[in-house]
């Protein structure tokens, strides 16, 4: 019990910069949607898109890869190694990049606003650049000094949006002059956003590098080796992964009209972000368990506390999708436009998606600290693969719904491939029947609300009341014991 509570005290540190960083985020996209229209947000969202695939490549596993020689190796050597090979590689991206930004801006159709791309790979390198350290800051528990850097970089960013976008044009209106740069400012333009993340980026690589104290830099080159080694499946993983997450944006802005592409993957991309209140808690559940996986892997009760927690996670993901699609009138005044309000039926079938990915993040446990990674790219090869046919098939005929449902169907197909080889590989005694009700339950009930009783928020808020209280009941012994103050 002691470790579990060690595992949600650190998933609540990682939780506060993971979580509260992307709701203030989230809490940005009231300004977007009131500030641009839905074919700018469009643009917006299809560049992020980009750039998330590009993370990939530029980290190309090594995450991983550190946590699992850090236990194994000198500690020195292992960061030092990782981090050089990342910064070196991040350095001749932007290189290319910026020798190439006119090619690559016509290539994603963004030729008249060049700028941001100089912008975003600026940003990709900074962020390629502090993956090793902060990974180190979670390997020493440091979750503390962790949370403020990304809590700054946050701040920042939200800092700067609101000044350019909202405060300064707010000032201008009122008669404040800004001598010359008065006309500029006046009308809020989208390269505020990237020039925002910039600044933010190049903070976070000046405040992390004190942490890099009593570090001997060399550089292992065998070690290195078996660091590519173990973590190209990572990669490959990780590129398909991200396939499944972002290439529907990409895909909706290639596949449909053009004038109506990009004001389509708007609302798409606006209704995308009430999902991410799921994604919160997978996120620092995902970077607090990590490390905590990895250390737990040779106690011989390993297999039954990565059940144990299984059981919460699930029943904690059950209660958010609930308590989103109760509360989904409220969620929806968050988008200011309503305009992009057409495309709030997306949601359920996105909650679900992502519902789907936690489980099968948390069932990678398996292969992770069997070193058996190549079984993780396979599971998201499969998944990238259901991505890309289900989008070309269903996004002429059903929209941005169509990208939903491929969402879904991708990552709930390899949610359900991973339970089932795992089992084979590494048996963990999860208690089926108890996940099963869980998730059950919560989508019916979900469901229902949103069908029957959309709008009415004391029956959603009554329904999840008491589905709060069944799971209390079930979970009420070992809630008991983790909080016990002598165990």
């Amino acid at each position: 019990m002691a470790t579990i509570k060690k595992l949600l005290s650190q998933t609540a540190i990682y939780g506060l910069s993971s979580v509260l960083g992307r709701v203030l985020n989230f809490l940005l996209v009231p300004v977007y949607t009131a500030v641009f229209n839905k074919e700018e947000y469009g643009e917006v969202t299809i560049l992020y898109s980009y750039t998330a695939i590009i993370n990939v490549f530029l980290s190309y596993g090594m995450e991983t890869s550190f946590f699992n020689f850090i236990n194994k190796k000198d500690n020195k050597r292992v960061f030092s190694t990782a981090f050089i090979s990342l910064i070196s590689t991040s350095l001749a991206f932007l290189l290319f990049a910026i020798t190439f930004n006119k090619e690559i801006s016509e290539l994603l159709s963004f030729e008249n606003n060049p700028e941001y791309i100089i912008y975003l790979v600026w940003v990709l390198a900074f962020d390629a650049i502090t993956v090793i350290p902060f990974s180190r800051l979670r390997h020493l528990n440091k979750a503390f000094t962790f949370a403020v850097i990304k809590l700054t970089n946050i701040g920042i960013v939200i800092g700067l949006n609101l000044t350019l976008l909202v405060f300064i044009p707010q000032l201008i209106k009122q008669g404040v002059n800004f001598g010359g740069y008065t006309e500029f400012l006046s009308t809020p333009k989208l390269s505020v956003i990237f020039f925002s993340n910039l600044i933010a980026s190049a903070a976070t690589v000046l405040m992390i590098i004190p942490t890099f104290k009593g570090i001997e830099w060399n550089f292992d080159k065998d070690l290195w080796k078996k660091m590519i080694n173990y973590g190209w499946p990572i990669l490959i993983a990780g590129t398909a992964g991200i396939i499944n997450e972002s290439m529907d944006k990409v895909f909706l802005s290639k596949m449909l009209p053009a004038d109506i592409a990009k004001g389509e993957v708007g609302i798409y991309g606006a209704n995308y972000k009430i999902s991410i209140f799921m994604t919160l808690f997978i996120q620092a559940f995902r970077m607090g368990v990590e490390p905590f996986f990895f250390s737990k892997a040779k106690d011989k009760d390993a297999k039954e506390t990565y059940a144990y927690v299984m059981n919460f996670f699930v029943a904690i993901m059950a209660i958010i999708f609930l308590f989103i699609m109760a509360n989904l009138d409220i969620f929806k005044l968050f988008i200011r436009n309503k305009e992009m309000w057409v495309g709030l039926d997306v949601v359920p079938i996105l909650l679900l998606a992502n519902l789907s990915l936690g489980i099968y993040l948390s069932l990678s446990v398996w292969y992770k600290i069997n070193e058996k990674t190549k079984y993780g790219a396979l599971f998201s090869i499969i998944g990238a693969m259901i991505t890309v046919v289900l989008n070309i098939w269903l996004i002429p005929t059903m929209g941005y719904f169509g990208s939903a449902w491929a969402t879904l169907a991708a990552y709930a197909s390899m949610m359900i491939i991973s339970y089932f080889i795992g089992q084979k590989y590494y048996p963990i005694p999860y208690n089926v029947k108890k996940l099963s009700l869980y998730l059950g339950m919560s989508i019916f009930l979900g469901i229902t609300l949103h069908r029957l009783f959309y709008g009415n928020l004391i029956i959603g808020n009554s329904v999840l009341f008491l589905f709060v209280l069944m799971i209390a009941f079930f979970e009420s012994s070992s809630l008991r014991s983790i909080f016990a103050k002598n165990k």
